[in-house]
This record gives C-alpha cells, structure tokens and sequence, in this order.
C-alpha cells in the first residue's frame, strides 16, 4: 500500500481535464473583460455626452449679467458655443 502525495486517485486524465477547464475559465474571464471595457466605451464620448457642459456657458452669462455685452451678443455667442458642443 503506497503512502504520501502519490496520484490520491487521480489519473492522467483528470490532471487533463482540470488545465482545460483553467484554461477555458481563463479565456472566460478575459473575454467577459474585454466586453465590459468596450461596454464603457462605446458611444460615450465628451462631446456626445448630455450631462457634459462647456465651462465657457457660465463665464458668458456672468459677463452677462454684469453688462459687459448685450442681448445680441450674448445670444449670438451662446448659439455659436452650443452649435460646437
């Protein structure tokens, strides 16, 4: 009767079959990784993205509002800053 770490009742077989589930667990994971860092990216850039404003709108209303330009201008400049957002 054999003592110590010989086989423990695993065949070569086994030994086979636990690297190519490691290895398809691995191509998992890494595929499963890739998906979600391309999830994230995909259709969200800067200038596409609502909830991003130019810092430039609210220094044009406080000029504004302390009357360093007019109505016109103000709306003139705000359309052009809006048209290239």
């Amino acid at each position: 009767m054999p003592y110590g770490w010989q086989n423990q009742g695993m065949g070569g077989g086994t030994w086979a079959l636990m690297i190519i589930g490691m290895l398809v667990f691995g191509a998992i994971l890494v595929v499963g990784l890739v998906a979600l860092s391309r999830h994230n990216q995909v259709g969200h850039s800067p200038s596409t993205n609502p909830t991003v404003s130019d810092p430039a709108i609210p220094i044009l209303k406080e000029r504004f509002a302390r009357g360093e330009m007019t109505e016109e201008e103000y709306t003139r400049r705000l359309a052009i800053l809006k048209d290239h957002s």
